[in-house]
């Protein structure tokens, strides 16, 4: 089969084009100029650096010629800082693109789609109470980014959406979007400050499993939430530490004090003019509390694999202080 990847020089779109190509593909990869290193891919992965949104229609549909399946791996990040208001930012990014695209893909032919979308849109329909999308712009053009792609590929395009949770590994060339984190549990602090709470963690390697997966057996029309492990903040900082060779306690915070903080974070940004995709004050709610969740059943489904946290957060902090030192 051959496929197409948007955003294929990314994190995650470098280890989907090596899975892709190790189960036997043919890998067109779109995605924005410059590579990261030279000699990124093999020879054989043809490579388009441009700007899907500048793309005329013509061109799109010249890029999606004799493939059968699109990966979108190139929604806009929840840690962009956009000028005030973020909405059309991340509306833009993560909706638009992706109806154009698929729109596009369906009437081109292609059969099989996914895209990559957030596990925070799992929350925000599971507990109503938070309101997510009204308080993030981010989680809110997640949602929206739904909608309006299962819409534009149906009937006849069979679109999956993978909600992805928090992803460790490294790739070349690119600094992971963990170093602040690990300079600070590597830092000559002997205690570590954290908020309670914790998430949902796996390494990138079985998300590009989860993907490959989804393109063969994926069911159109499903929100899959891929995940392994689910580790408290505490659990996850003491892991890390120990295994950068400095074993830390870690103290947690209480709510009060991590929100007074992100207010000041908050007045920071909008003197700036500046709107994070995700509220600092309303998301330490969301921040502080245990987003769990079972990731058996997608397993079962797409038939990806489960372990291997640990030389993730390896190859995490490996890269990390290789670009710090």
């Amino acid at each position: 089969m051959n496929v197409l990847i948007i955003g294929g020089t990314g994190f995650i779109g470098f280890h989907v084009v090596k899975e892709f190509l190790k189960q036997g593909y043919q890998v067109r990869v779109l995605a924005l100029p410059d590579l990261p290193i030279e000699n990124l891919f093999p020879p054989e992965v043809d490579i388009i650096l441009d700007d899907l949104h500048r793309i005329l229609e013509d061109d799109i549909c010249d890029f999606l010629q004799d493939q059968e399946a699109v990966v979108f791996a190139a929604g806009v990040d929840d840690r962009t800082l956009p000028k005030s208001p973020a909405y059309p930012f991340f509306y833009h990014g993560n909706v638009v693109s992706c109806q154009r695209l698929f729109k596009l893909a369906r009437q081109c032919g292609i059969k099989r789609g996914v895209i990559l979308g957030s596990y925070f849109a799992h929350f925000d329909r599971i507990w109503p109470q938070m309101a997510l999308s009204k308080h993030h712009p981010y989680i809110r053009s997640r949602q929206e980014q739904i909608t309006a792609s299962l819409q534009a590929a149906a009937p006849d395009l069979e679109l999956m959406i993978l909600e992805l949770p928090y992803i460790f590994g490294a790739m070349p060339g690119r600094i992971p979007l963990w170093k602040p984190l690990i300079r600070y549990i590597t830092s000559p602090l002997p205690v570590l400050f954290y908020p309670r709470g914790g998430t949902n963690m796996i390494a990138v390697k079985h998300v590009a499993e989860a993907i490959v997966g989804a393109i063969e057996q994926g069911e159109g029309g499903q929100i899959y939430q891929i995940g392994d492990e689910n580790l408290t903040w505490s659990e996850f900082l003491g892991r890390v530490s120990k295994l950068a060779g400095q074993k830390k306690k870690v103290v947690t915070l209480p709510n009060w004090m991590i929100r007074t903080g992100m207010g000041f974070v908050n007045l920071f940004y909008n003197l700036q003019g500046r709107e994070s995709g995700l509220d600092p004050v309303p998301f330490v709610d969301l921040q502080t509390t245990e987003t769990f969740f079972d990731p058996t059943p997608s397993r079962a489904a797409l038939g990806y694999g489960t372990g291997g946290l640990d030389q993730a957060f390896k190859e995490t902090i490996a890269a990390s202080l290789e670009k710090l030192s």
